[in-house]
């Protein structure tokens, strides 16, 4: 709805984009307390905000700097309603949503401040969920997004994709939905260890991104196998009390066998250009837990190998601490524990839940070790960090 609104309003007008679908939601929530929740809410607060968006285009012609097409509409009464129809139409929004992907990734504007800008007003992130995903504090998240949405609003229109442009930005739209799954698929909600619908929305953009040929990239490709082969794995991710199940614990029957297919089918489609990412390393990694009938069947000697050429990529600590997750199941108790203790940059560790509990099966005995061990993994760490790096 924000996208659809700023392709109307036009960049400059972010605020006045985002006003316009405030008021859709407070009209829902005046309205739908008496006639009950419609059958398509989506399509109802979609045309209550181009109601509230025509009315204000309407009211402030000659004062409001809109998009150029837009103003050519308003030379003419009779053109504005069906121009109106047809920018909302689904193909439309879907361009809208995409050029406002690639708009929030300005040069202008450091990285950091890119992603935090898509998951704001893209993915309706709150800023407590922004600050978690970049284990960064609420006022510097709160700020960082405030200086965003001012270069923003200094834009004269919205990114149009082509070649060149998508070349350069491409990596932080790829790094913003992977931290929306991330979210999604292990954050920090306290309401639920899990939000499918995070993940889903991930998989629906990054599928966006798969429908236009200057976006469906061996990397994209990378990234949606990636998520269809973590996706898959959600309905055994959580007991009967929504308490988080290890691998190890997990029904693997009820695994979506269908999604794991498309990720391997994604994964085959990543394979044909010359570079190398995260994502295609961490899919491939998926990929092993998925094709394991049993914890006991997972091929731990490849895991590690993969572990080590992601390492050389993203030589991060939680990619440590993971890496270090599958040797103690590959090589033993002793050789897992001895590398969690040769992590040096922890600083970084210390707001990832994980290496807490890592720290604390350390502590235990050493009869128990491996069992242990084999409880810290489900196969998967993802969740907020400010590398963005998710691990399997």
């Amino acid at each position: 709805m924000v996208a659809t609104m700023t392709r109307l309003l036009g960049v400059g007008n972010l605020t006045q984009a985002e006003d316009v679908v405030q008021d859709a939601f407070c009209r829902a929530l005046e309205v739908w307390k008496f006639r009950g929740i419609p059958e398509n809410p989506s399509a109802w607060l979609m045309a209550t905000a181009k109601t509230r968006a025509l009315d204000l285009l309407r009211r402030d012609r000659t004062a409001r700097a809109c998009e150029p097409e837009i103003n050519r509409m308003l030379q003419s009464e009779w053109m504005l309603a069906p121009a109106f129809d047809e920018l909302f139409n689904e193909s439309s929004v879907k361009d809208d949503e995409l050029r406002l992907m690639f708009s929030c990734c300005h040069p202008r504007l450091p990285v950091q401040a890119q992603i935090a800008l898509i998951l704001n007003i893209l993915c309706g992130f709150s800023v407590n969920e922004i600050s978690n995903a970049f284990m960064s504090s609420h006022a510097a998240v709160e700020k960082r997004i405030a200086r965003a949405k001012k270069a923003l609003a200094g834009s004269k229109r919205l990114f149009e994709v082509t070649d060149t442009e998508v070349a350069v930005r491409i990596s932080t739209v790829h790094h913003s939905l992977y931290l929306l799954f991330n979210e999604g698929y292990h954050g920090a909600s306290a309401e639920s260890a899990v939000r499918s619908e995070l993940c889903h929305e991930a998989m629906r953009l990054t599928a966006l991104l798969l429908e236009h040929l200057v976006s469906a990239t061996p990397a994209t490709y990378a990234l949606a196998a990636l998520m269809c082969l973590d996706t898959a794995r959600l309905p055994s991710r959580l007991s009967g009390e929504g308490n988080l199940l290890s691998l190890i614990e997990q029904d693997r029957s009820v695994w979506d066998q269908q999604l794991i297919d498309e990720g391997a089918q994604f994964l085959a489609r990543s394979a044909t250009g010359t570079e190398l990412t995260e994502y295609h390393i961490e899919a491939a990694i998926a990929l092993i837990h998925a094709a394991a009938p049993r914890v006991e069947d997972t091929d731990w000697s490849q895991i590690v190998s993969l572990y080590d050429q992601l390492s050389a990529i993203s030589p991060t600590p939680v990619v440590a601490l993971n890496r270090a997750i599958a040797i103690g199941q590959y090589e033993g108790p002793e050789s897992g524990l001895r590398e969690i203790r040769a992590i040096l940059d922890t600083k970084r560790l210390a707001r990832y839940p994980f290496y807490f509990c890592g720290k604390r099966r350390v502590r235990t005995s050493q009869g128990n070790a491996r069992n242990r061990a084999q409880a810290l993994s489900d196969g998967t760490f993802p969740g907020p960090q400010s590398n963005g790096t998710q691990i399997h």
